[in-house]
């Protein structure tokens, strides 16, 4: 599989997490979600989950299982995280390593198809999604508006990059896009 393959996500929202619906889940037939966490779930600096995320999870509780998995390695910052949403979780995750994705999906005794890795990053999240054959949701980072800059350099260089590989993420920012990864 190319590069430009493996950074396509195969459902870009146009939106923040919240606007990943239970409906969008049962069209692609996703019985569990693995969820990157900063800037994915909460703004960078928070260590706390808002009243909107928590009822959320409560919404797709019923639908998916629900996993984190996340690069940072604060377990005081993750684990207080994931404990006030009564999610586990996976610390360290090195995406775009897939060790800890399909170890989330194991627990969820789910097959890797069935299970979404949903994240704000092309190059940890969508790559190791992709990379372990699981459908791939790219969300808009959760920034906080009161200490947000106007730009994030790093997910712009990746998004810069990506499209010179290849990779299509603006002007198709709808739900229910789907690209065929067949191998």
């Amino acid at each position: 599989m190319s590069w430009a393959l493996n950074l396509q996500p195969d459902l870009v929202l146009g939106g923040p997490i919240l606007s990943l619906t239970q409906d969008i889940l049962q069209q692609y037939q996703l019985k569990g979600l693995v969820l990157d966490v900063d800037e994915t779930l909460v703004p960078l600096k928070s260590s706390q989950a808002s009243a909107e995320l928590m009822e959320w999870v409560e919404q797709i509780r019923p639908v998916a299982s629900i996993w984190l998995v996340s690069n940072n390695l604060s377990e005081n910052r993750i684990g207080t995280i994931a404990k006030s949403l009564n999610l586990p979780y996976m610390l360290g995750a090195v995406k775009p390593s897939r060790r800890k994705l399909k170890k989330a999906a194991e627990a969820m005794n789910l097959p890797v198809e069935h299970v979404a890795m949903v994240g704000d990053r092309l190059f940890t999240d969508v790559l190791a999604g992709n990379r372990l054959g699981m459908f791939t949701i790219l969300v808009e980072p959760m920034v906080d508006a009161a200490v947000t800059v106007a730009s994030h350099p790093i997910r712009d260089f990746e998004v810069w990059l990506s499209q010179v590989l290849g990779v299509s993420i603006h002007g198709k920012q709808q739900n229910f896009i789907k690209h065929d990864k067949s191998r």
